[in-house]
């Protein structure tokens, strides 16, 4: 079936249309759970594996490095295959590429296998993105966006902690859980995605919105703002290792679980927000927001109470910007909105790789429970780029455009 024909079928009914979003859901929330849940095994990959726990991070930044590189190009180059051959290629890739980490004898294959598993998973999200938009009817599309996309949102509540819980038994069986998660994703995939065909895009169509200056703007508020929050995440078991030591043996599993929360809270807040406010204005507020969360950071590691209550505000502040940004991506430029997801999960991963290698390097002259100042100042620049770009916004509402659609699409981004 071609994209229009599995768009028109996905009008008989939201029962038909839930079964092949349940399974692209359930592909997003493998990725997730994958791309996040080494942070809470640093402690033990690099006591297993005999290396500093900054070097542990490294694979945080391999992967993410990975995914930002590959995605763009990876989807270009399978564009050729109908939806469900790509996704169910990306799934074994990924599936093998974490049995090979849980296999690893040595550091070195181990960065190997998080390249390859990276590769997978940068193909699985833009695959299941791009077939929710053909198998859904128009009216619905943005709807079956936020559900696909919303896999890897609740990774981060239950993923992520259910992953750190296995994980502290043997870190090597958490990437054996995921693992099977995408085995099952795959047998899903064969079972519930139709075949969905999709006209071919050049790979100077997908970067062509790279030539409007707003669209750097927010792409790289969004890099700086994730670098500065995964530089703190990726060595959260360190960074507040003396507060949980004492307490019970999953006190760091229930941190991972409050921060999940908070984040799947902030993505649902942003997204009433955006809807009721101008964009640039929730946009700032969710930025300094993060930059107040992450300056604070080395005052609220002193025991598990605060700990929690930090998680939990701080997991707020990084779920938002995700759903502003995006939003006001497609506000930009609403017919590239497929264009613009792609390069705004480049910039997020891109972030993330910023952020694990700079909380590495950073170690080699700070504490590692000072990481939240480096990481405070990146996303203060965000915000102050956000600011820029909201006057902006203000100097357009006074053009003569102002009264047009596209000045209003302007006003609201």
């Amino acid at each position: 079936m071609n994209a229009t024909e599995a768009s028109a079928a996905g009008t008989k009914g939201t029962g038909q249309l839930m079964k092949p979003l349940l399974v692209l859901a359930l592909a997003t929330f493998a990725v997730g759970t994958d791309a996040f849940v080494i942070a809470g095994l640093l402690p033990a990959i690099a006591a297993d594996l005999e290396v500093s726990i900054a070097a542990a991070g490294q694979l945080v930044t391999a992967f993410a490095l990975t995914f930002a590189i590959t995605a763009p190009i990876l989807g270009w180059l399978l564009s050729s295959l109908d939806r469900r051959t790509a996704l169910q290629l990306a799934l074994v890739v990924f599936a093998v590429g974490n049995a090979v980490t849980a296999l690893s004898p040595d550091y070195v294959i181990a960065l190997v296998a998080r390249i390859l598993t990276a590769a997978g998973a940068a193909t699985i999200t833009a695959t299941a993105s791009s077939a929710a938009v053909a198998i859904s009817p128009e009216a619905r599309r943005g709807r079956s966006m936020a559900f696909v996309i919303g896999g890897l949102t609740v990774s981060t509540a239950l993923g992520m902690p259910l992953g750190n819980l296995i994980g502290s038994v043997d870190w090597r069986l958490t990437l054996w859980a995921v693992a099977a998660l995408g085995v099952i994703a795959a047998i899903g995939t064969s079972m519930g995605l139709p075949k969905i065909d999709l006209p071919a895009t050049s790979l100077s169509a997908r970067l062509a919105p790279l030539r409007q200056p707003k669209v750097i703007v927010t792409l790289l508020a969004t890099l700086l703002v994730m670098g500065g929050h995964y530089t703190v995440y990726t060595y959260i078991g360190a960074i507040t290792a003396d507060a949980l030591n004492g307490t019970f043996p999953q006190a760091l599993t229930l941190v991972l679980l409050v921060w999940g929360l908070g984040a799947v809270l902030g993505n649902a807040i942003a997204g009433y927000l955006v809807d009721n406010l101008p964009t640039v204005r929730v946009a700032i507020v969710a930025l300094a927001a993060a930059t107040a969360l992450l300056a604070i950071s080395p005052l609220a590691i002193d025991s598990l109470a605060l700990v929690l209550l930090w998680a939990g505000i701080w997991g707020i502040t990084d779920g938002a910007p995700s759903v502003i940004q995006q939003y006001r991506l497609v506000s930009i430029a609403p017919t590239s909105a497929p264009v613009l997801f792609g390069l705004n999960s480049s910039a997020v991963f891109l972030g993330i790789a910023l952020g694990s290698g700079l909380g590495g390097v950073a170690q080699g002259w700070m504490s590692v429970t000072l990481l939240g100042l480096p990481a405070a100042v990146l996303a203060l620049i965000a915000t102050i780029l956000t600011v820029a770009d909201g006057r902006t916004n203000q100097d357009a509402e006074t053009s003569p455009n102002a009264a047009s659609p596209a000045g209003d699409a302007t006003r609201r981004s």
